[in-house]
C-alpha cells in the first residue's frame, strides 16, 4: 500500500514538473532577457551577441538586451549567469576560456561550467590571426620562431585576458615552436591590439573579427591564421600550420543558460538563434569576418564543451599558465 502510494505520488510530482516546464515554454518569454558578455565591449564576442541580440529582438517580441560584464578572464560574467534564476531571462555568451579553458587554469573557480551552465547552442567558430607590430622585422611564423630564438625571452604577447583563445594559442605555439614569449593579459582585444601598434607590445594573437581593419590599414602585420587552414577572409595570409605542421586553434563561442533552466526554453532559444544566423544578412556579416555560424543542437554543443574542456587540459597545464 506504502510502495503504491509513493509511486504514484512520484509520478503525480513528474507530471507536474513536465507541466510547469511545458507552460514556462509556452509563455516565454514575456519580458526582456539579458544577454550577458562576459568580455570587454567593443570586442569580437560582444560583435556577435549585438548582431544576434538585434534579430532575436525582432522575432521574440520582447528586448535582447546586450550587457557587458568583463573581468577575471570572463568568469565575473559567467559566474552571473550560473548564479541568475534558471528561468531564460540571464543567458551568456559563453567562450572557448569561460567554458572549457577557465577550470583548468584558474586555481580557483566561483562557478564550475559544466555543472552550473547549460548548453543552448554554438554560435560559431572562428580562426585567430597572429599580427605583430610593422617595425617588427617578422614576416612570417618562421622570422617569429627564429627571432624569439635570438631573443630569447624578449618578445611580449599580449591577449585579451587570461584564459581567452588569445592567451591559449599563443601558449600552444610556444609550446609547439620551443620558445617562450611573455605574455600580457589585456581587458579586452582592443586594448590588446592598441598597444601591438603603439609598441607597447609586439604581437598578438587575436580575432580577424577586430584586426582585420588595423592589418588592411596598415597598423599590423598580419603573418599567419590560426586555423587549420588559410582563411576565405585573409585569403593571402598563411596559416600557422603550414610552418609548424600539426598545430591549430580554432575558437569559438556560443549560448549558456543557468543549470535547471526548463527544456522547452533552452529549445525555443536554441531555434531563434539558429534562425538569426539562417538569416541571409547575419550570415553574410560572419562570414566577411572569418566567423563560421553553427548552430548546433543542445545536446550537441554540451557534448562538444565537454570535448573542449579535455582537450585543452593539458594544453594548459603543459604551458605552466595558472591565474589565482
Amino acid at each position: 500500500m506504502c510502495s503504491r502510494f509513493i509511486r504514484a505520488t512520484g509520478a503525480v510530482v513528474l507530471a507536474l514538473g513536465a507541466a510547469v516546464a511545458a507552460a514556462a515554454g509556452d509563455t516565454y518569454p514575456s519580458k526582456p532577457i539579458r544577454f550577458i558578455v562576459p568580455a570587454a565591449a567593443g570586442g569580437p564576442t560582444e560583435i556577435v551577441t549585438r548582431l544576434l541580440a538585434e534579430r532575436m529582438t525582432q522575432s521574440m517580441g520582447v528586448p535582447v538586451v546586450v550587457e557587458a560584464k568583463p573581468g577575471a578572464g570572463g568568469n565575473i560574467g559567467a559566474d552571473a549567469v550560473a548564479k541568475a534564476a534558471p528561468d531564460g531571462y540571464t543567458i551568456l555568451m559563453g567562450t572557448i576560456g569561460t567554458n572549457a579553458i577557465n577550470q583548468t587554469l584558474y586555481k580557483s573557480m566561483p562557478y564550475q561550467p559544466l555543472k552550473d551552465l547549460v548548453a543552448v547552442t554554438q554560435v560559431v567558430s572562428y580562426p585567430l590571426v597572429v599580427v605583430v607590430n610593422p617595425k617588427l622585422p617578422i614576416n612570417s611564423v618562421a622570422d617569429l620562431i627564429a627571432y624569439a630564438k635570438s631573443h630569447p625571452g624578449e618578445l611580449n604577447r599580449a591577449s585579451g585576458g587570461s584564459g581567452t583563445s588569445m592567451h591559449m594559442s599563443g601558449e600552444l605555439f610556444n609550446e609547439m615552436a620551443g620558445i617562450k614569449m611573455q605574455h600580457i593579459p589585456y581587458k579586452g582585444s582592443l586594448p590588446a591590439l592598441t598597444d601591438v601598434m603603439g609598441g607597447q607590445a609586439d604581437l598578438a594573437f587575436d580575432s580577424l573579427v577586430i584586426a582585420q581593419p588595423l592589418i588592411k590599414a596598415g597598423k599590423l602585420r598580419a603573418i599567419a591564421v590560426t586555423g587549420p587552414k588559410r582563411s576565405p577572409a585573409e585569403p593571402d595570409v598563411p596559416s600557422v600550420s603550414e610552418t609548424l605542421p600539426g598545430y591549430a586553434m580554432t575558437s569559438w563561442i556560443g549560448v549558456f543558460a543557468p543549470a535547471g533552466t526548463p527544456r522547452p526554453v533552452v529549445d525555443r532559444l536554441q531555434q531563434e538563434i539558429a534562425k538569426a544566423l539562417a538569416d541571409p544578412k547575419v550570415k553574410a556579416q560572419l562570414t566577411s569576418q572569418a566567423a563560421d555560424p553553427v548552430a548546433s543542437t543542445p545536446d550537441e554543443f554540451a557534448r562538444f564543451t565537454t570535448e573542449e574542456t579535455e582537450k585543452w587540459a593539458p594544453v594548459v597545464k603543459a604551458s605552466g599558465a595558472s591565474v589565482s
